[in-house]
């Protein structure tokens, strides 16, 4: 079987995502969806991101603490899909505060999709996780999500609103991956014995959130992760050797000089199952290991250059 046909493809035409967040998950499913006719909505902060996705037929208004969508009912009245990826904050998910009665309110939404973390899951000591296990977040940023999660499940529960959300690894991609960091001189490698991330190759997130649509199973949780968590070092190593760079010295964890918030990477360790978005809905993972994501990333990263211009951050786990 080839690449082209293990490819999870939209199955529906012509509809019409609305993405509150347009990161870089957004950039690339956005990509995809309007390649079959699909027309793209979504928010930034930055009026120069707004300015950029206008120029590329995307319909786009400033949405954050002193912009909101001028008339939400029309905008969002034949909106079929909404992607939420907006961070929350101290206050729960902005966009959940906001336009929740407008969301509930819209007749034509056949599918809603947050976009939450497998920070969730908090320290399980390396222990495998899978979607039924507790949500016991020791970290902000998990602690964050989960309550965002807890706001988008409570209308799923009282209105029905079609929502699927998706646990998300490390996310890496052309643009965002260990070579950027190595030739960036980023890059470090620290030993934890141990201890292991786990991470998702964009493509893979962009074929489950559309398989998901192809298939909607509203009040679902899915994990989306590859085959093989691994020591953040041996990742860096390898992405050395493709670019042929000398990796840089190995550091114990314990003599490594971290900022915070990556520290606090540090202090989850587990291991996600993702047999989930294989079983239910049909994914075949393009990159089951950071090696063939990797490798993927120097095919492509100079096709999607522009793609990566204004692409922001979204919810990551480890």
């Amino acid at each position: 079987m080839n690449l082209s046909q293990r490819i999870v493809a939209p199955s529906l035409r012509d509809k019409k995502i609305f993405c509150f967040g347009f990161g870089y998950t957004a950039s690339f499913l956005s990509a995809k969806l309007s390649a079959c006719g699909w027309q793209i909505f979504g928010t930034t902060t930055s009026p120069a991101k707004k300015e950029f996705l206008q120029k590329n037929g995307i319909q786009a208004w400033l949405f954050d603490d002193h912009h909101d969508i001028p008339d939400p009912f029309q905008t969002f009245h034949d909106i079929t899909h909404i992607l939420l990826s907006v961070p929350p904050n101290a206050e729960g998910d902005p966009v959940f505060e906001t336009y929740a009665s407008d969301l509930i309110a819209m007749k034509n939404l056949e599918w809603v999709g947050y976009l939450s973390t497998t920070a969730v899951y908090g320290n399980q000591d390396g222990h495998w996780v899978d979607e039924t296990t507790q949500a016991t977040p020791s970290s902000r940023r998990g602690s964050l999500r989960l309550r965002a999660e807890q706001q988008w499940q409570s209308l799923h529960l009282t209105d029905s609103l079609p929502l699927h959300i998706f646990r998300l690894s490390g996310i890496y991609g052309p643009g965002r991956s260990a070579i950027d960091a190595v030739r960036s001189g980023t890059a470090r490698r620290i030993d934890k014995p141990g201890h292991a991330f786990n991470r998702i190759h964009i493509d893979d997130i962009v074929q489950t959130l559309i398989a998901s649509m192809n298939q909607p199973k509203p009040g679902n949780i899915y994990n989306l992760a590859d085959d093989t968590p691994s020591p953040s070092h041996e990742v860096i190593q390898f992405a050395c050797n493709l670019i042929g760079i000398s990796p840089p010295p190995l550091i114990p964890f314990e003599q490594a000089e971290l900022a915070p918030i990556v520290r606090s990477f540090y202090k989850d360790n587990k291991r996600v199952h993702n047999d989930k978005i294989k079983n239910e809905l049909g994914v075949t993972l393009l990159h089951p290991d950071y090696r063939s994501g990797l490798q993927a990333c120097l095919e492509v990263e100079k096709e999607t250059a522009e793609l990566l211009q204004f692409s922001a951050d979204d919810a990551t786990g480890g």
